[in-house]
């Protein structure tokens, strides 16, 4: 029988933190800095080409004190060891979460478990090598001998969403003759536009899907499948080498029809939104080469070392933590904003909306007990300097309270000295009057700045293999400390099951007490269409 774990909210630790979250309202963060003289130092921390600066938040050095003594009340630091030695700290389906090991340096101290993980790890590892190395080098041929031109991922959530985002952040690293595409949607329009201008001879198809079974990602790769068929008028196109199949079910992708040589797998304790690191990183490896897939991963395995050994006052992914839990939990923060100032970056915040909203978007604790204090908030965002033209309206004056996190790459190279500087500043300009604020004349109210709005600024040297990796390790932790706070498994996502036993149920019409306002919405439907 597992442990009972405690509710936080039933500790002193949590007492003190309401207690000051009630005078917060005396704080102002800009009188901050003149009270402590070195606080943009001290309340920044930087490891290898990242550098994190939270001064500008609503805390005084008391609340981070406590903040971090709330960590520790949640005992973070053996839920870390248990995570990086692969417990089973993934409850209620009984499974480790073993994302750090696809990253981990080998040849360093491991527990027998992950040792054990190694094998097949490095195995994967060198069929994507091998693949993306043909690929790339045009010895991968299609059934008219030509060589591959464009590759679709077709893959839906975390087999989609990882590679997609990567492939975005890292087209400077891109091959300049190959062309990657990604179709996730069930909207046909998704995959009929993406087939509409390819050529069929040089196009290769990556059915990337954890059991092979996935409604979404099947249909459309059965129409790409028809697609290809049809103009390559050739009845074996599933095993030939226009598909591969990237799956943790090797079986289902044998029996779908996928040649054994051309199913790539990854291990069934690789969690979707993780599994970027894994195998469904193949598309991002055939894109920028896999000697770039492994830099990203020792980027992020980087964070880990970081994340596993230091203090917690000056441990990136935990000081993002609790400062998330201080507006979530004590000042009614119902959302948080990733604004990227980096075009390259436009996915990220999708991404992230992923990775916290799957992992922590839960109303159950550890104990299976209903919670009464929130937990995730709503991650949402968009690329400066055009979120600035859309919401930042609403940041600077409106009613809500958004803490934010601000990113950028300091050097861009495929942008240029007037364009970046005039971006930058643009953040720095962002930051720093959410801060300030600004004070209207008398009768004109409606110019006033409120300021007293808390950021966070992440900055990387330039945005390479590297330090996306870090980004995305970063944030991952960040999550995990979070979910250990709060008492709840970061590592399912039972959530989304009900709505996908409807809708097979919807699709095979044997649907029972189906409710009004659904059987009038299908009625409608049903007179313009012949489903």
């Amino acid at each position: 029988m597992q442990n009972k774990e405690q509710n936080i909210t039933q500790t002193n630790i949590w007492s003190n933190l309401v207690d000051q979250s009630r005078s917060v309202g005396d704080i102002i963060i800009s009188d901050l800095f003149k009270k402590e003289k070195n606080r943009a130092k001290s309340m920044s921390i930087k490891i290898a080409e990242v550098f994190f600066d939270y001064s500008k938040n609503l805390i005084t050095k008391d609340i981070l004190k406590n903040l971090i003594a709330l960590a520790e009340e949640a005992n973070l630091s053996i839920r870390i060891d248990k995570m990086f030695d692969g417990k089973a700290i993934n409850r209620s389906e009984n499974r480790s979460a073993l994302h750090t090991a696809l990253r981990a340096d080998q040849d360093g101290e491991h527990s027998a478990n992950i040792k054990l993980k190694f094998k097949s790890i490095n195995d994967q590892a060198s069929k994507i090598k091998a693949i993306s190395d043909k690929i790339r080098s045009k010895e991968w041929v299609g059934e008219t001998g030509k060589s591959i031109t464009d590759v679709i991922n077709i893959g839906i959530g975390g087999s989609d969403l990882g590679p997609r985002m990567a492939c975005t952040a890292l087209k400077e690293f891109a091959s300049a003759r190959l062309n990657i595409h990604f179709v996730s949607n069930v909207d046909g329009t998704d995959i009929n536009d993406v087939l509409s201008n390819l050529n069929p001879e040089t196009t290769l198809i990556i059915i990337s899907s954890k059991t092979f079974t996935t409604m979404e990602t099947l249909l459309n790769a059965d129409k790409a499948l028809a697609w290809l068929e049809k103009d390559l008028e050739t009845q074996n196109i599933r095993s030939s080498n226009h598909v591969i199949g990237v799956t943790a079910n090797a079986k289902n992708a044998k029996l779908f029809g996928i040649d054994e040589t051309r199913v790539v797998e990854f291990d069934d304790w690789v969690g979707g939104r993780y599994s970027i690191w894994s195998s469904i990183g193949l598309s991002l490896a055939i894109s920028i080469g896999f000697d770039n897939f492994q830099t990203m991963l020792s980027g992020a395995r980087e964070i880990d070392n970081h994340f596993r050994e230091s203090p917690f006052d000056q441990n990136i992914p935990v000081i993002m933590a609790v400062l998330g839990i201080w507006y979530n939990n004590f000042l009614g923060a119902q959302s948080h904003a990733i604004i990227p100032y980096c075009e390259r970056l436009t996915l990220f915040p999708s991404y992230l909306q992923q990775l916290d909203m799957e992992s922590n978007g839960k109303s159950v604790d550890q104990n299976g007990e209903q919670l009464k204090y929130q937990t995730a908030p709503i991650i949402w965002g968009q690329t400066g300097t055009n979120g600035q033209h859309a919401f930042f309206q609403l940041l600077h004056q409106g009613t809500k309270f958004i803490p934010i996190d601000f990113i950028a790459p300091i050097i861009q190279k495929q942008s240029d000295d007037k364009s970046q500087k005039i971006l930058l500043n643009n953040m720095l300009a962002q930051s720093m009057s959410l801060m300030v604020g600004k004070k209207a004349k008398e009768g004109e109210n409606h110019k006033s700045y409120p300021g007293n709005k808390p950021s966070s600024t992440l900055l990387v040297n330039s945005l390479s293999p590297k330090t996306l990796g870090a980004l995305i390790a970063i944030y991952e932790h960040k999550v995990f400390v979070q979910g250990t706070i709060w008492g709840i498994n970061s590592f399912d996502q039972w959530g989304v099951e009900l709505g996908k036993e409807l809708s097979i149920a919807l699709n095979k019409g044997n649907i029972s007490n189906i409710d009004p306002s659904t059987d009038q919405l299908k009625d409608i439907i049903s007179k313009f269409t012949n489903y």
